[in-house]
């Protein structure tokens, strides 16, 4: 089930929030919120919800043998145990035909290549469940001993399939003792307005644009054509992920969760470095605090952990070279900037450094699209215009010219715009007011609109259902 489709908005959502908000007790609220999320991930995954069941499970008892035997080495075995457990499933459903395949090009052997369906949304429960163990085991929280608020830690729907990735510090208090007031609602359905549109709106349009270019031969790609179509599917990929964070983030605070923020509006970043502190902020800061400071070969090494951080981000997203390249490719421009430090940064221009960063990030998306690599290639020599395929054709500019509007719109997107709006509203109660009617008439504008978009629509998920 996916959050932009009119059977989750106009019938999932509404039962789910009617016997939520009918339940006395937060007892009663916290079995409702895992009925529901076990109903939503058992739509599309029938048989990877026991999948999901037995890692909570699994990982609640590791925590309850680290709490119990916490200073001694059974709480080391425990954590070890959580982290085979969990790396080992995510291996085996994620990496293993990846693994074998590359074995057998490297070595001609004939190794049978599993063909196991990926369960949709592992790779972030399994990152949840391990932030969750190794802050047992740092004592940075105490282990949970109620097992069904465990679950709905693990399982809550908002962000089950595609983030965030939710530490369990962030809502430890309200799995206990959570209300949703008129604000948190009010902010709530605008999230969940402003995603919905992202996703329905612009993302879905943007990727007629970028399959129009990319998909079959590219051989007759201009220059500008491709760096038109990686541009455009640069904001696709954001708006789609966004997308999916805001409507995770606001169908939380309609329950009274607060999620953390997962993207802060990534393309006005000045540098490689900014951006990746802008963009998916859950996996970023997961690898900084459990990845990047580990010992390597018994000392902290700082670029040593730079390296694997980024090759562990660029793997993450998917089992293919083009993804670990991608990973790889940032991790150097992070490297780079740290090397050339801070203070010189800042005496670049600022002009060239949206520059630089804006060239870095867009050839990185096209990394990102293309998972074959000899098509990758052909990316590579089209940027710079190998092969004869000239500067600019036809086709790119009647590309331009017919989705002019949808362009500029999803330019407009990238920036605060409803951010700015709020603050000029906050100056007056009547600009508020106004503001608050406002809010209220483009919300209702972005689910009619999506609503319309949505009625022709067989199949509509989001990008990251698949990492």
């Amino acid at each position: 089930m996916v959050f932009s489709s009119l059977f989750f908005l106009y019938l999932f959502l509404p039962l789910c929030l009617l016997a939520y908000w009918l339940a006395p007790k937060i007892e009663y609220k916290n079995n409702v919120l895992i009925l529901f999320s076990l109903v939503f991930y058992a739509w599309g995954e029938p048989l990877w919800v026991l999948l999901l069941v037995f890692s909570a499970t699994a990982n609640y008892l590791f925590g309850l043998l680290i709490e119990k035997y916490r200073g001694k080495a059974g709480a080391k075995t425990a954590l070890v145990s959580s982290l085979v457990l969990n790396l080992g499933l995510l291996f085996l459903f994620k990496y293993s035909a990846f693994t074998a395949e590359n074995i057998n090009a490297l070595f001609s052997i004939h190794l049978p290549v599993p063909n196991i369906r990926l369960p949709i949304g592992i790779s972030f429960y399994t990152f949840q469940t391990i932030s969750y163990v190794v802050d047992c085991y740092w004592e940075k929280i105490r282990a949970q001993r109620s097992y069904s608020k465990f679950l709905l830690y693990v399982s809550m729907f908002p962000q089950l399939v595609a983030g965030p990735i939710v530490r369990y510090s962030t809502i430890e208090p309200e799995l206990s003792k959570r209300y949703a007031t008129a604000h948190d609602i009010s902010e709530g359905l605008t999230r969940i307005m402003i995603g919905l549109g992202k996703k329905v709106i612009l993302s879905n349009h943007l990727s007629t644009i970028v399959d129009a270019f990319f998909t079959g031969d590219l051989d007759h790609v201009s220059v500008l054509g491709t760096w038109y179509a990686v541009a455009v599917y640069a904001m696709q990929i954001y708006f789609d992920f966004s997308g999916y964070s805001d409507m995770a983030i606001g169908l939380g605070r309609l329950f009274g969760f607060h999620f953390d923020e997962n993207f802060r509006h990534p393309f006005l970043c000045k540098d490689i470095t900014e951006f990746w502190q802008r963009w998916h902020i859950s996996l970023g800061t997961f690898f900084r605090d459990y990845l990047l400071y580990i010992p390597i070969f018994g000392k902290r090494r700082a670029y040593g952990g730079l390296f694997l951080v980024w090759f562990c981000t660029g793997l993450w997203h998917g089992a293919s070279w083009n993804y670990i390249i991608w990973g790889l490719y940032f991790g150097i421009f992070i490297c780079f900037e740290r090397l050339l430090g801070k203070k010189r940064i800042k005496q670049i221009p600022v002009a060239v450094r949206h520059i630089y960063s804006k060239i870095v990030i867009v050839i990185g998306f096209g990394i990102f699209y293309f998972e074959k690599l000899p098509q990758l290639g052909q990316f590579f020599k089209n940027l710079i215009g190998v092969g004869g395929n000239g500067f600019i054709d036809e086709f790119t500019k009647l590309s331009v010219a017919n989705n002019l509007y949808l362009l500029i719109g999803a330019v407009i997107c990238c920036f605060p715009v409803v951010e700015t709006l709020e603050k000029l509203a906050k100056k007056s109660e009547g600009r508020q007011l106004a503001f608050g009617v406002l809010q209220a008439v483009c919300n209702g504008v972005l689910l009619v609109t999506s609503s319309i978009l949505l009625v022709d629509a067989t199949n509509n998920p989001f990008l990251y259902f698949r990492f």
